[in-house]
């Protein structure tokens, strides 16, 4: 595997902990099945024992995947491993990923265990997870503010019972990465059976460094296998950028003198169906999938670019996916063509019956604008999935007026439990009269953190994009709402979160 770079993509699971951006099945298994068109080497699916749909969402990831490796993650006990083994079930190619902390702080305050029990408590739980799956892979978290002696020991045994991964996670973004990778060459080199096992990096973003780290884990240290999310989704400041790493191991492969399995050409469907899944908005100059990624607003570059490309273009755009970027369907385009571009995007409703109605809004949506993009369609899409999955309350119509010197005021009729309802409400503005019209119903006494509004292609006739987070009683939820009315879209964003936090589904944060 040398000259491979084993691209490991946790958006499901690490991205997931973002606060407010956890999914439902059937989203994770849409952004699934993007990830597999990538031809990511392994989708880290979820953390099966933390709630009953966490392991629902892997087991029907495990079911639908066939040329990706599909993990889950647990903890080193043998009922996380146990319930992580029976959601892999049936998978075409499985992974086991059992972690504990090895820091002194962690073992410490945390585990409240010693050098000696963790170093047992790891030996036991890739012994036992070993026998239920062939392909086991060992994360000591906190693993880059751990002695190195004390590591070296755990590495080797767990690899003497069998773990084929080693993942040395710099877990809360401390590592610089000179240093890092030189920790990773340095442990590496202090284990006898290093060579038995193909060793990890799993870099978070606190500093701004992750991908940095990540890739001096891969040229010093000698890793061969990245952690990385989409977009850099994570909880914090996010994780190691999956389309950063991969697009610098790509284009400076004269330097790291790897292949990397990525069809590049989907990193943009994928940034923007993640994105407007979770909520979480590109900033514009991200790095190879912001809006500005591949803009020249300076006279000398634009003419540098038409001169020739490469004066001031290390890639090309379509070589990430930008070349879909076009006016592709509109009011007269029939079914079959929406269905085709609903495939070309990556996107697999589940029955005819889920195209028929996400075709109806299509045409709806036509009917309102002349000029369908591919992110209206994967808004469309979004909604419809959500509006499947959380249906206790939902967007009926909207009237406001707001006028100047005057206070503005909404009426919403929406449904709660399938039955209308209607209320209205004052506000500061058309939004806020239209939220406080829903909320003067529904008393949810949920506090609203963020309210984030984005235009999802560049026109004043474009849809509107709103996040919404909300919080109450310790939980946080994002909901998304997409519509040419940005109020209308407002209105289906609060409603969105609202069925979030509706839904009771727990989760265990854990961090590996």
């Amino acid at each position: 595997m040398a000259d491979k770079l084993i691209i490991f993509d946790t958006t499901l699971r690490d991205g997931e902990q973002s606060p407010g951006a956890s999914m439902t099945k059937d989203e994770k298994l849409r952004i699934a099945r993007q990830l597999e068109r990538l031809r990511v080497d392994v989708i880290e699916a979820g953390f099966a024992a933390s709630s009953n749909g966490d392991f629902e969402a892997v087991q029907a990831i495990a079911h639908a995947i066939k040329d990706s490796t599909v993990c889950s993650l647990s903890r080193a006990n043998d009922r996380d491993i146990s319930r992580a083994a029976e959601a892999l079930k049936g998978a075409n190619s499985a992974r086991i990923h059992t972690f504990i902390a090895t820091s002194p702080l962690h073992m410490e305050k945390k585990l409240r265990m010693t050098p000696e029990q963790v170093l047992e408590q790891s030996r036991q739980a890739v012994r036992f997870a070993r026998n239920l799956c062939a392909d086991v892979e060992f994360s000591a978290e906190d693993g880059y503010r751990s002695e190195l002696d004390f590591l070296a020991r755990v590495v080797e045994a767990v690899i003497a019972e069998g773990a084929t991964t080693i993942n040395i996670p710099d877990t809360v973004g401390y590592g610089i990465p000179e240093l890092y990778g030189e920790y990773i060459r340095r442990l590496r080199e202090m284990v006898p059976n290093s060579d038995k096992a193909i060793w990890s990096v799993h870099c978070h973003n606190d500093l701004g460094m992750a991908v940095a780290n990540s890739l001096s884990g891969v040229k010093i240290g000698g890793a061969r296998q990245v952690e990385c999310t989409i977009n850099g989704l994570g909880e914090r400041a996010g994780n190691c950028s999956l389309e950063e790493v991969v697009m610098a191991v790509k284009t400076r492969r004269d330097y790291f003198g790897l292949e990397v399995g990525i069809e590049t050409q989907h990193i943009v469907a994928a940034s923007r169906m993640v994105s407007q899944t979770t909520g979480f908005v590109v900033q514009p100059n991200k790095a190879v999938v912001g809006a500005n990624a591949f803009a020249h607003a300076s006279g000398i570059h634009q003419d540098g670019v038409l001169k020739a490309r490469d004066t001031y273009e290390i890639m090309r755009a379509e070589d990430v996916g930008w070349s879909a970027n076009k006016i592709v369907l509109g009011k007269l385009s029939g079914r079959n063509a929406f269905k085709q571009r609903l495939v070309d995007l990556g996107v697999q409703l589940e029955s005819e019956a889920d195209i028929n109605s996400a075709f109806a809004k299509f045409k709806e949506l036509a009917d309102r604008k002349s000029e369908i993009f591919d992110e209206d369609i994967l808004a469309l899409v979004s909604e419809e999935s959500v509006t499947h999955d959380l249906d206790q309350y939902g967007f009926v119509s909207l009237s406001q007026h707001s006028e100047t010197g005057e206070r503005p005021q909404a009426t919403i009729v929406f449904t709660v439990d399938g039955k209308e309802v209607k209320s209205i409400s004052d506000g500061n503005g058309p939004v806020d009269a239209s939220l406080k019209a829903i909320e003067s119903h529904v008393n949810s006494g949920a506090e609203m953190v963020l309210y984030s509004v984005n235009a999802i292609s560049g026109s004043t006739e474009s849809q509107g994009e709103v996040t919404v987070r909300l919080q109450n009683s310790g939980r946080v939820v994002n909901g998304v709402g997409s519509d040419p009315d940005i109020i209308v879209a407002s209105a289906k964003a609060y409603l969105s979160a609202l069925n979030k936090l509706h839904s009771k589904a727990e989760r265990v944060a854990a961090q590996g």
